[in-house]
């Protein structure tokens, strides 16, 4: 809780800047913003929880109707005004119950992961590349890319397609910078009306607020466009998918350093990973099939996690429980110049807490119990035979939603790190989501069975 003498200071501060409300956002299972707003002059109320919910109105919070009401208090060192309208101030938020952080928040499931990491003196470094589609929407709802010029079939890069849409693009970096978030690259990605953005990376904590409000303002800006964002993993069964991959190192808390890092040559395998980063990788691979259910938690997600679909070129996208140096056919990479992984499988439907926190605790497993990942994978794995595949011990991650979640609820894993109330959530809200995919009649069905029986 803050002091009175915080709170006084920071709604100082809001209202010299022209704040006149504010927004407590926490986030749903699925990492969906929800809040109520209040005037400023309430900002000392809701710090110290004033604003009730009742978590049976949301998804993934497991309530009953006649529970107590759930609060949200804000992280005040946390505050964003909001740039296109400086009246509100965005500020992230924990769920409480009773007075007491509640568990089945799930940032406030990665802050006691983050506890259990300190216990071990390491803190996690992340960062998330962002990647993101910009289409109109017809009568219809159909989407489709705006620019009539970008047409390319490989127009990763395309200049024209980047300046096209400059408007948009301009509106983000400025925000993304302003914030302080230093933005270091961006540019028209490998399909269609499909952009990425990478800001530096943070403390896990950090970047997981920051991929939450950059879905947020890339809607905005694009509503502004007359457009829509959408970080929808596979929009287009013809083009590449979105990605959220996720880019992590361990550090010491007391010295800053990425424990992760070291010169190529004193690697044996050259790439520039310590024995610790080494352990880090093998946990994630040990509990690679059931990450994959958090990394990406949508139907959609497997029509991303696609080796070339209905595509001309493979997707670029990891099928594969795997690693290997700077190799984009395993789902973790240990980019050029190492001291940190990637995971790949990430895709943009990710809530960003969920997955960073259990994937920091598969990790912290391997460097508990000094895992082994064995030696990088160096070639095309699309390409290899089945039976090589086997003879290197590589598995496929889940082909479908429902093989992921079948993977996270055997993980004993899951449980010991998140409980059982958040882990039964995820599987019930998520086998739901399945079986409603799977009761639903597709146009693709219509077309191809009405006129053939």
């Amino acid at each position: 809780m803050y002091t009175t003498e915080q709170i006084t200071s920071l709604k100082q501060e809001l209202t010299g800047k022209g704040v006149k409300y504010c927004i407590g956002a926490y986030v749903d299972i699925h990492g969906v913003p929800k809040a109520k707003v209040v005037p400023i002059d309430h900002l000392g109320h809701m710090a110290k929880g004033s604003e009730r919910y009742t978590g049976y109105a949301l998804d993934g919070l497991g309530q009953a109707p006649n529970d107590d009401e759930l609060t949200s208090v804000p992280d005040l060192d946390r505050a964003i005004q909001l740039p296109w309208e400086p009246k509100i101030a965005w500020i992230p938020a924990d769920n409480h119950f009773q007075g007491q952080p509640y568990a089945l928040n799930t940032r406030v499931a990665l802050k006691n992961q983050l506890a259990e990491a300190a216990k071990m003196g390491y803190g996690m470094n992340l960062g998330i590349e962002c990647e993101i589609f910009l289409l109109k929407q017809g009568e219809d709802g159909s989407l489709s890319v705006p620019d009539p010029e970008d047409k390319l079939n490989k127009p990763c890069y395309d200049v024209r397609g980047f300046t096209n849409n400059f408007s948009w693009l301009d509106k983000m970096a400025t925000t993304i910078n302003d914030l302080g978030w230093d933005l270091y690259s961006f540019d028209h990605e490998d399909a269609n009306g499909q952009f990425e953005f990478d800001f530096n990376y943070a403390d896990a904590l950090t970047t997981c607020d920051r991929l939450t409000f950059f879905r947020f303002m890339a809607k905005h800006y694009a509503r502004e466009e007359g457009l829509v964002a959408t970080m929808m993993p596979k929009p287009f069964a013809d083009k590449t998918g979105n990605g959220a991959h996720f880019n992590m190192s361990l550090y010491d808390l007391g010295t800053g350093k990425n424990l992760f890092a070291c010169k190529p040559e004193e690697d044996p395998n050259g790439i520039g990973l310590t024995p610790l980063g080494y352990s880090f990788v093998a946990g994630i691979l040990k509990h690679g099939r059931a990450l994959c259910a958090v990394f990406a938690p949508t139907v959609n997600s497997y029509k991303r996690l696609v080796r070339r679909g209905a595509m001309s070129y493979f997707s670029w996208a990891p099928v594969f429980n795997s690693y290997g140096s700077n190799n984009r056919t395993n789902s973790v990479r240990i980019p050029a110049g190492g001291g940190r992984c990637e995971s790949r499988n990430a895709d943009g439907a990710v809530n960003p807490y969920l997955a960073a926190t259990l994937v920091l605790a598969a990790g912290l497993e391997g460097v508990r119990e000094g895992l082994d990942p064995g030696k990088p994978n160096e070639d095309n794995l699309y390409a290899i035979s089945e039976a090589e595949r086997a003879e290197r011990g590589i598995e496929f991650l889940p082909q479908t939603l429902q093989e992921a979640v079948e993977a996270f609820a055997a993980d004993p894993l899951v449980e010991a790190t998140l409980g059982k109330e958040l882990r039964d959530e995820f599987i019930r809200y998520k086998t739901e989501e399945w079986e409603a995919y799977h009761l639903s009649v597709s146009k693709w069905e219509v077309e191809r069975y009405s006129y053939m029986f």
